[in-house]
């Protein structure tokens, strides 16, 4: 065959032109492989960027959920809906732009989530453990903050005439939902601060009192009451004054609600503090039913700021993704994962495409790994199940590692669940213990680790960012946490 004829048959004519190769050329053309492939690439063809003036911004934090949580939770939700799971897509995985984030902190390879999100709500890298602090704060140094408090966000767009909101399944003054509204040296002075510094309690709250919060939904009830005073929900304070918070936000014109009873009663329009729980909210696997999901509290932060004429930017976080990756639980990680995936799908019904931005990402990853050659529709939270040469579907027969053991999909690289145990004499040691197909799909199984820690680690990898609306096309290729910030304002800046 002459060079042309190749070229021809390629769909590329001699003379630079390109055309399409008739169907019938090409044999696997009525594979749905193929042609779900070309339906994607068809509609790839006709995406154009939108580059109007972005009237809301709804950026959604997975805290925790990098790439390869992400994987585990599109198989997760695809198995509960009766799939393989591997075809699943997750709601914001249909976003046509999608970026690589560079997750390090200024002094840390493998991040923390506060400086993680304040890099996201301030446009500048931070601090590990600091929160909205320049390159010259200190971890844990109440002076240094004077003089290193950096301009937020929620500063710019409540002057602008924006509503803004926070959610949270975490405490609503744990690191991401903090980064939102607060600037402090050490993300852990939650309900008190050294002299001289203010705690991220009583910053919340004089946010809302100063305009640039008026939403505010999640766990830690306890750091608002005065010490000695229960919560709502008959927890002890963790505050060391007398200082009623939830009674200044009152006060301020906020309207207190407690359970999902009270939030789905609660005034549109209104602004809104919701404390559901002392500490942080319910894994999904245990919320009662009177403890509003992630979704409910998106939808309520949502009607509570969509009347305004000038927009509003709203921060959600499925905070309770990282918690369970860090206990080693597998499980309540995912289903908390799927929890998050609802919440956006939400945002997204009661949005429009035109004037809402919508990103979606995570301020890190875990130590999460992936074992075995896998036949499909293995369990991702089970035992990693034979590839069948006769079919589609896995054998329904469990790999065996070198040791004659089964061996779960997921594992971690370190944490509570090591396979090696502290001796008498201070060393360590272990062998795997076997592990049945029902024990690994149990909610409360620790999936296997190596090295021995009480929690397991964040890891220093990318996470991925998804979006859609004015100027997602932004967010693309390999960038900065930061940037992000940078994508937001822009979108609402633009002419």
């Amino acid at each position: 065959m002459n060079r042309v004829a190749r070229i021809l048959l390629a769909g590329v004519s001699a003379f630079g032109m390109s055309f399409p190769v008739l169907s019938q050329d090409i044999v696997q053309s009525d594979s749905v492989w193929y042609t779900d492939a070309d339906a994607k690439l068809q509609a790839m063809i006709a995406t154009q960027p939108n580059t109007g003036k972005a009237k809301n911004v709804i950026l959604f934090v997975a805290d925790g959920q990098g790439v390869g949580t992400n994987y585990a939770v599109r198989l997760f939700a695809g198995q509960l809906e009766g799939k393989l799971g591997e075809e699943h897509v997750l709601p914001y995985e249909e976003y046509p732009y999608t970026a690589l984030i560079k997750t390090y902190n200024i002094n840390a390879q493998t991040p923390d989530s506060a400086p993680t999100a304040g890099a996201m709500n301030s446009g500048v890298k931070q601090v590990f453990n600091t929160i909205n602090l320049s390159e010259d704060g200190r971890h844990d140094n109440c002076a240094s903050e004077e003089g290193n408090k950096v301009t937020l966000f929620s500063e710019i767009v409540s002057e602008s005439g924006k509503s803004v909101g926070v959610v949270s399944t975490a405490r609503a003054t744990h690191a991401t939902p903090a980064a939102v509204y607060a600037k402090t040296a050490n993300r852990n002075w939650e309900a008190t601060a050294p002299e001289g510094c203010t705690d991220i309690a009583i910053q919340a709250i004089e946010a809302m009192e100063a305009g640039t919060l008026d939403v505010l939904l999640g766990g830690g009830a306890r750091n608002f009451v005065p010490t000695g005073v229960k919560t709502v929900h008959d927890g002890d304070s963790s505050r060391k004054d007398d200082l009623d918070l939830v009674a200044r936000a009152e006060a301020a014109g906020a309207h207190f609600v407690s359970d999902l009873a009270g939030l789905e009663a609660a005034e549109a329009g209104a602004p809104m503090l919701g404390l559901f729980t002392n500490s942080d909210m319910s894994y999904e696997t245990e919320r009662p039913e009177t403890e509003p999901s992630v979704a409910d509290m998106t939808v309520a932060a949502i009607k509570a700021m969509e009347g305004n004429e000038d927009g509003f930017y709203l921060m959600v976080e499925g905070g309770r993704v990282d918690h369970a990756n860090h206990a080693g639980n597998a499980n309540r990680a995912f289903m908390d994962g799927v929890a998050f995936a609802e919440a956006v799908a939400r945002a997204d019904e009661m949005t429009n495409d035109e004037d809402t931005l919508i990103i979606v990402t995570a301020d890190h990853e875990h130590a999460i790994a992936f074992n075995g050659y896998c036949g499909r529709g293995t369990p991702i939270t089970g035992l990693c199940m034979g590839v069948n040469s006769d079919g589609v579907e896995h054998t329904g027969e469990p790999m065996l590692a070198d040791d004659g053991k089964p061996y779960s999909v997921v594992g971690y690289l370190n944490g509570a669940g090591s396979v090696l145990t502290e001796q008498a004499d201070g060393s360590y040691f272990g062998t795997r213990p076997t592990v049945t197909q029902e024990e690994a799909l149990d909610v409360d199984y620790l999936q296997q680790a190596l090295i021995p820690m009480g929690g397991e680690t964040h890891s220093g990898e990318d996470v991925a960012s998804w979006a859609k609306g004015p100027w997602a096309h932004l967010l693309s290729g390999t960038q900065e946490q930061n940037y992000i910030f940078h994508v937001m304002n822009h979108a609402v800046s633009a002419e």
